[in-house]
C-alpha cells in the first residue's frame, strides 16, 4: 500500500464547503468567450460542491478536474485530468477539464517549460484524487454508519459490500465537501491504474478541429481595442523620432503614442529580456485598421551606444575565434593531454548552428483590461507566475489586483517563457483606459525575436592501439550561452575527459528553445561519436553500449548525470525495433541516443537519396520516460519531436545584417514542409515503473544526431554545419 501525507503540499487541499447555485459553470467567466456552446452547458449539474482545489462534483456525478498548467500542445490539460482521475477512481466519461486560472496558492507549479509538468505535478495530482476519494469514502461510511475500511469505491461509486448499500459520487459530494482533509492518504498501487496508460483523446480536440475560440487570438471582449507595436528594426537601434501623422488621421484609429516596455526602477524577472524597451503603439478599431496605420508611421532610428550592428559573418569569426582558444575547465578526468599525446588515433571535429526563431504558429498576442483598482489578463503565456509579478511592478499594483487567466497556445518552444508582450498590453491599457488586445503580426514576431543562440563545439578524441577509446575533449560555447553540459554522456566512461565552455557577448535577445542547449549537442556530440566509432571499426550502436557499460560498471567520477542503464535500454530497444544490421539495401541508416530533460531517446533514421535530394523513409524511436500517461498523446508529441527535429536541422537559420534579421516571414524562413516530413515514425516505450520523467523535450535533440549521420551514410560526407540542406 502507498501511503502519502497531505500535509506535503497541504495548501493544495485547501477546500471550500458545498458551492451551490444552477447551472454554475463550464469555463469561467473570466474566459467567456472561450467557453463551450450551450448544448454541452445543459449537461452539466445544477449544484457543485468543491472538494479540493483540483476537483468538483456535481449533484449528479459528473466531475470537473481543473487542469492547473498552461496547455502549450503538450496535452497536459488532458494528461493532468487523467491522474487526478485515476486516483478519484472516477469513470474517464464522468469527467469535465477546465483549465484552472493562476493560483499557485492551490496549484503551486503553473509553468509550462522544462519538460516538468507531469513530472512535478505527479504526485501532487495523485494526492489531490486520491485525497477526494477518501472524503468521499469518510461521507459514506459516516452516513451509513459502518467502519471506513470497508468501504469500496468503482468508477465512480461508494460500495458497501457487506450491507449491499451504494451510492453515486454526486449523492455523497454534499456530505464530502464538509469533512476535514484528512491527514493521509492511500495512493493506488502501479498495476491498479485504470485511466494512467490508456489512451485518451485531447479533451480540446473536438473544439481544436472544428474550429472553436480557444487560443489567445480568439479572445474577445465587448468593447475591446486593438494594439500592435512598431520596434526597432534592427538589435542596436532605439527610437529617435516618429511622425504619426498620417497614422492619426485613418480611419478607425483611436491613438498612437510611445511606451517603454519597463522602467528603470522596475525589478525585472529572467522571463523579462527583451532587447526592445521603447515602442511605437497604434490602437485602434480593427486588425485591418490598425495594421494599415502601423505601416503610415515615419520613424527614425538610432544606435544605442554607438557599437556596430552584428552581421551573422562577425558572429562566425568570433565563434571560430573562440572555439580554438582555451575554454573555461568545467571538468576534467585523468590526464587528457598525455592521453591525447599518446594515442595511435586522434580525431577531431568541429560543429556549428545557427539562430533559430521560435515561428509559433499563434503569434505573440495578449488581452488586458487595467483599471486604477485591478488588471485582469487573458492570454497565451508559459510563465503566469513570473509574469504576473512583472505586470504588477510596472502597474504599480499589488499582486493580489494581479488576474491572469491562460488560453490555450498556438506554440511555445520556448518563446512565451518570456512574456513582454503581456506587460506591453498591459501598459497600452493602462495608458489608454480600455480593454486592449495586443497583436504582434508575423514579422513582428520574427524580428521582435528571443532566439535560439547560435552555437559551436569542437570535439576530440582518442584511440588506442586496440581502438579503446582512452580521452575525450569537448569545447563548446555560443552567442551568450554555453550548450556544455559537463557531466553528461559520454562523461564517466572515459578515464581521460576534459569538458571546457565559453560564450560571447551580443545585444541580441536569447532565449530557450525547445530542450534547450540539448538542442544543439546532441547533434554535435553524436554526430562526433559515430565518426569515432567508425574510426575504431565498430558498430556505432555496439560502440555507445561498451562506453555505457564501462560508464555502469566502472564509472569515471561522481557527478555523472545520466543513468547508464537506461541509457543503454533505449539504444538496445531501437536496436531491436528498427531490425538493425538488416536494413533494406537502398536506405542508409543513422543512429543516435540521448538523455535531456530526465528522459532517455534513441533514433534510427532510414534515408535514400531521390532525384539527388534527401528522402526519409523511416523514423524509429525508442523512448523512455518513466510511466507513460497517455500512450496515444505521448507517440504524438514524439512525432512531433520528430519532424520539428529534422526540420530545423535540415533547412532552418536565421541570420543578420547590421543588427536586422533577415528573414521576416515564411517565404524566406525555410521550415520543413509536410512532403519532407518522415514516411514512417515508429514509437516505442521502455516499459518500467519510474514516475514519469517528462517528454516534450527530449524527443527533438537525438533524431537531429541520427539525421546527420544517415546524411554521411547517404552522402559520403559529414556533415558539422547547419543547417544541412546548405551542404548537400
Amino acid at each position: 500500500m502507498n501511503i502519502a501525507k497531505t500535509k506535503i503540499g497541504r495548501r493544495a487541499f485547501i477546500k471550500s464547503t458545498v458551492v451551490a447555485g444552477g447551472g454554475m459553470m463550464l469555463g469561467f467567466s473570466w474566459l467567456a468567450a472561450c467557453t463551450s456552446s450551450p448544448k454541452e452547458a445543459l449537461k452539466m449539474p445544477k449544484e457543485w460542491f468543491e472538494i479540493n482545489g483540483y476537483l468538483k462534483i456535481g449533484e449528479n456525478g459528473v466531475v470537473t478536474i481543473v487542469s492547473p498548467n498552461p496547455e502549450i500542445g503538450q496535452n497536459v490539460k488532458t494528461a493532468m485530468p487523467m491522474i487526478v482521475a485515476d486516483e478519484l477512481d472516477v469513470d474517464w466519461k464522468m469527467v469535465v477539464v477546465e483549465q484552472g486560472p493562476l493560483n499557485t496558492a492551490i496549484f503551486t507549479r503553473q509553468l509550462a517549460g522544462g519538460s516538468q509538468a507531469i513530472r512535478q505535478g505527479w504526485q501532487g495530482l495523485r494526492m489531490a484524487g486520491a485525497t477526494a476519494r477518501k472524503m468521499l469514502r469518510q461521507a459514506a461510511a459516516q452516513t451509513w454508519q459502518v467502519p471506513l475500511d470497508e468501504i469500496t469505491t468503482d468508477s465512480g461509486v461508494v460500495f458497501h459490500k457487506k450491507s449491499g448499500k451504494q451510492a453515486g459520487y454526486g449523492e455523497l459530494a454534499s456530505a464530502a465537501a464538509q469533512i476535514p482533509v484528512p491527514e493521509e492518504v492511500e495512493l493506488k498501487e502501479i498495476k491498479d491504474f485504470k485511466i494512467i496508460g490508456t489512451s485518451k483523446k485531447n479533451v480540446d480536440g473536438l473544439k481544436i478541429v472544428t474550429g472553436k475560440p480557444l487560443f489567445g487570438l480568439d479572445y474577445h471582449k465587448p468593447g475591446m481595442l486593438i494594439a500592435m507595436i512598431a520596434h526597432p528594426p534592427a538589435f542596436g537601434l532605439k527610437l529617435k523620432s516618429v511622425n504619426d501623422a498620417t497614422a492619426k488621421s485613418m480611419p478607425g484609429i483611436k491613438d498612437v503614442f510611445t511606451i517603454q516596455t519597463y522602467n528603470n526602477e522596475n525589478e525585472k524577472q529572467w522571463s523579462d529580456v527583451s532587447a526592445f524597451n521603447d515602442l511605437v503603439v497604434v490602437v485602434g478599431n480593427s486588425t485591418w485598421e490598425v495594421l494599415n496605420a502601423k505601416k503610415a508611421l515615419k520613424l527614425e532610428w538610432e544606435p544605442v551606444d554607438g557599437s556596430a550592428p552584428e552581421t551573422s559573418e562577425m558572429h562566425t569569426q568570433l565563434m571560430n575565434e573562440s572555439g580554438a582558444k582555451p575554454g573555461r575547465v568545467r571538468r576534467k578526468d585523468g590526464n587528457p593531454e598525455s592521453a591525447f599525446k599518446n594515442a595511435a588515433k586522434v580525431i577531431e571535429g568541429t560543429y556549428t548552428a545557427p539562430f533559430l526563431a521560435h515561428n509559433t504558429m499563434e503569434p505573440m498576442n495578449f488581452f488586458a483590461d487595467v483599471t486604477a483598482e485591478k488588471a485582469e489578463l487573458v492570454g497565451p503565456t508559459q510563465t503566469p507566475e513570473f509574469m504576473e509579478k512583472s505586470v504588477s511592478a510596472r502597474l504599480g499594483l499589488p499582486l493580489e489586483k494581479i488576474d491572469i487567466q491562460m488560453t490555450r497556445m498556438g506554440g511555445g518552444f520556448g518563446r512565451r517563457l518570456y512574456g513582454h508582450f503581456m506587460v506591453e498590453a498591459a501598459v497600452i491599457s493602462q495608458k489608454v483606459k480600455a480593454p486592449v488586445k495586443l497583436i504582434y503580426t508575423r514579422e513582428d514576431d520574427m524580428t521582435f525575436g528571443i532566439y535560439r543562440p547560435a552555437y559551436h563545439a569542437y570535439f576530440r578524441a582518442a584511440l588506442d592501439a586496440q581502438n579503446n577509446l582512452t580521452a575525450f575533449h569537448v569545447r563548446a560555447g555560443g552567442m551568450r550561452d554555453s550548450s556544455l553540459r559537463a557531466n553528461r554522456f559520454p562523461a564517466g566512461s572515459v578515464d581521460n575527459y576534459l569538458a571546457e565552455d565559453w560564450t560571447i557577448d551580443s545585444n541580441i535577445t536569447i532565449g530557450a528553445f525547445r530542450a534547450p542547449g540539448s538542442n544543439f549537442m546532441a547533434v554535435a556530440e553524436q554526430s562526433f561519436l559515430d565518426e569515432v566509432a567508425e574510426a575504431a571499426g565498430k558498430d556505432p550502436i555496439a560502440f555507445r553500449l561498451e562506453l555505457l557499460n564501462r560508464a555502469k560498471q566502472n564509472p569515471v567520477g561522481e557527478n555523472n548525470d545520466y543513468d547508464a542503464d537506461r541509457y543503454a535500454g533505449v539504444l538496445e530497444l531501437v536496436r531491436e525495433k528498427s531490425g538493425w544490421g538488416k536494413e533494406a539495401s537502398n536506405l542508409h541508416r543513422g543512429v543516435a541516443a540521448y538523455y535531456c530533460h530526465n528522459s532517455y531517446v534513441a533514433n534510427v533514421v532510414d534515408m535514400a537519396i531521390e532525384n539527388g535530394k534527401p528522402v526519409i523513409h523511416n523514423v524509429y524511436n525508442a523512448v523512455d520516460c518513466g510511466i507513460v500517461v497517455n500512450p496515444d498523446a505521448a507517440i504524438n508529441m514524439i512525432e512531433g519531436g520528430v519532424v520539428d527535429g529534422i526540420g530545423h536541422a535540415m533547412y532552418s537559420e536565421l541570420t543578420f545584417k547590421n543588427g536586422e534579421p533577415q528573414q521576416k516571414n515564411f517565404d524566406n524562413y525555410r521550415l520543413i514542409r509536410h512532403s519532407e516530413a518522415p514516411k514512417s515514425i515508429e514509437v516505442h516505450f521502455v516499459k518500467n515503473e519510474i514516475d514519469p520523467t517528462g517528454l516534450g523535450e527530449p524527443p527533438f535533440p537525438p533524431v537531429m544526431g541520427a539525421l546527420a549521420n544517415a546524411l554521411y551514410k547517404a552522402t559520403g560526407q559529414r556533415h558539422y554545419h547547419q543547417p544541412f540542406i546548405k551542404n548537400i
